[in-house]
């Protein structure tokens, strides 16, 4: 058997099965499928095993999906390099429209081989598990919405609007409970849609007393209570910006942290014609949106208030004059915006755009614990 000195594997995976593919080092270098093996931590350490024996150094790659970083973590403690690959980022043929186990995996083994792929940052297992509470809290949220929505669009049903300022309020608890109706079906209809808004709301609370008592012992923790300084960004927010994002030193830029949450604006340009449109909405989806939704704040003009003061009186200086600045340039960055014309949504995603800048300065300056095993 001859010994070759570097190996690109492939892998399809699956919940039951991993398609593998072999690309050898070189231009010229052969690329072999080896089959399918069980998703299994046993049939994968066959595996390393077998091409160990013919290969000096080996290279693993996957697409990030439904089954988790498991087998990064285990081919990284087998001693063998491995990334997890962006899916959306894969180099695809226009053209090409059949799709297989096996083309997709020899495609991710010529890919790597030719350095075309880009790799996802992987969490640890307890930043893992911190963002995994995190989404959980996120579901809560979209299924309380759609409780509340569900028990809004039956009173607009029977004639009933509510004609106070705020939905969800005290007033509005009152102003339900004033409700009657001609049939006792509709008394059931409403107190069935109350009673599942109230378990969700206490689901929804079980979950964030989760998160404040677990992120404790986060090694991103101190980030968190920095980047609170910031206007409109409270512990929820910081928590789930932080989990989602990872850690901000991985980036060398502001520029990279904005476009990996999408903020930056597409382009089309060809010859002298340049043209950019709306942003990317590239990558993380939920950090963009929780920025965006804390970017709303700076509308109004700057101010610090007493309870933030507080969070301002245990941080660092340097943290503090950051979130000021921060502060003092994007409520002005807003106004003069808005009186350009712009749309509130429009100037609001400029805002979110430069206030993660500022996010990622912070993190420069408070750095997160580094854990020993």
């Amino acid at each position: 058997m001859s010994d070759c000195s570097e190996a690109f594997v492939g892998i399809d995976t699956s919940k039951l099965r991993n398609a593998v593919a072999v690309a050898e080092a070189g231009r010229n270098g052969g690329v072999r499928f080896l089959g399918e093996i069980a998703n299994t931590p046993e049939a994968v350490r066959k595996l390393v095993s077998k091409l160990s024996g013919r290969y000096r150094q080996l290279h693993f790659c996957y697409e990030a999906g439904p089954t988790g970083y498991g087998l990064y973590r285990l081919l990284i403690e087998l001693g063998v390099s491995c990334i997890v690959v962006a899916p959306s980022l894969i180099p695809t043929k226009p053209g090409d429209r059949v799709k297989t186990n096996r083309r997709d995996a020899e495609g991710l083994a010529k890919s790597l081989r030719a350095g075309d792929l880009t790799a996802v940052w992987v969490p640890d297992v307890q930043h893992e598990a911190i963002r995994d509470l995190v989404r959980a809290r996120d579901a809560a949220v979209c299924d309380l919405r759609a409780k509340r929505q569900q028990v809004t669009s039956f009173l607009l049903r029977q004639g009933r609007h509510f004609p106070g300022r705020k939905a969800w309020s005290k007033a509005h608890a009152r102003w339900i409970s004033e409700q009657s109706f001609d049939h006792h079906a509709h008394y059931l209809v409403l107190q069935e849609g109350l009673g599942a808004v109230r378990d969700t709301q206490e689901r929804l609370a079980r979950i964030e007393r989760s998160i404040a008592e677990l992120a404790c012992g986060w090694s991103l923790m101190p980030v968190a209570q920095a980047i609170q300084a910031m206007r409109g960004i409270e512990f929820v927010a910081a928590v789930t910006l932080l989990a989602e994002v990872g850690d901000l030193n991985r980036f060398q830029n502001p520029r990279q942290l904005m476009a990996y949450l999408g903020l930056v604006p597409s382009e089309q340009s060809t010859g002298d014609t340049v043209r950019r449109g709306s942003i990317t909405k590239a990558g993380n989806s939920a950090a963009r949106r929780m920025l965006v939704e804390c970017a709303w704040h700076y509308r109004h003009p700057a101010r610090v208030g007493a309870a933030k003061q507080i969070k301002h009186a245990a941080l660092p200086k340097p943290v503090v004059d950051i979130a000021w600045k921060a502060q003092a340039r994007l409520c002005a960055r807003y106004r003069a915006l808005t009186g350009k014309g712009k749309k509130s949504t429009v100037a609001v995603t400029a805002i979110a755009r430069e206030l993660a800048a500022f996010i990622w300065a912070i993190g420069r300056e408070v750095q997160p614990v580094v854990r020993t095993q």
